[in-house]
């Protein structure tokens, strides 16, 4: 018997989606991980343009979620372990406004809880937060070669570098 679920969404902007993607579609409850774009002004935006920093877009993650399996709070959680909020513009050596720490709210609720965890978050790190949190916009989803770019690229200097590190680091496999 199938029964209907209320699955939520949830966008975030940590850096790099190729580093964000493979963190979250390992957590039980989210059903899509989509890397693409978010935040700035261009329509249906490419990814070499959004590299060029003119179009305003975060590169970001869109999740869809069960809340029944994983609430929004632990998402949120996830999200200021998975990257470094404090850098402004910049995850390591990815530097851009598209690299933005960013959390895009679908809900007032959501909105809410963001700014609540900001500001638990706030006490694990020594310099100020600079994520930024806004209404969520239109998505865009990044071009095909970006989706599910670790699973797909394992061995890839980048993927072991930076992915793999940071998947250890937070006890996913």
């Amino acid at each position: 018997m199938n029964e209907k679920r209320n699955l939520e969404k949830a966008t975030f902007g940590a850096g790099c989606f190729w580093c964000v993607e493979p963190v979250y579609g390992r957590i039980q409850g989210i059903e899509s991980v989509t890397s693409g774009y978010m935040g700035g002004s261009k329509k249906n935006p490419s990814y070499e343009e959004i590299c060029s920093g003119s179009t305003g877009h975060a590169e970001a993650v869109q999740l869809e979620f069960d809340p029944q399996i994983v609430a929004y709070d632990e998402l949120l959680a996830l999200f200021w372990r998975l990257h470094d909020p404090t850098t402004l513009n910049r995850q390591g050596a990815d530097v851009g406004t598209q690299y933005r720490s960013v959390i895009f709210h679908h809900s007032e609720q959501q909105r809410m809880a963001a700014q609540i965890s900001k500001r638990e978050a706030a006490g694990k790190f020594s310099d100020p937060i600079v994520t930024e949190i806004t209404s969520a916009s239109e998505f865009y989803e990044a071009e095909e070669c970006h989706q599910d770019y670790y699973e797909r690229n394992p061995y890839s200097g980048y993927c072991q570098f930076v992915i793999a590190p940071k998947l250890k680091k937070l006890g996913l496999r």
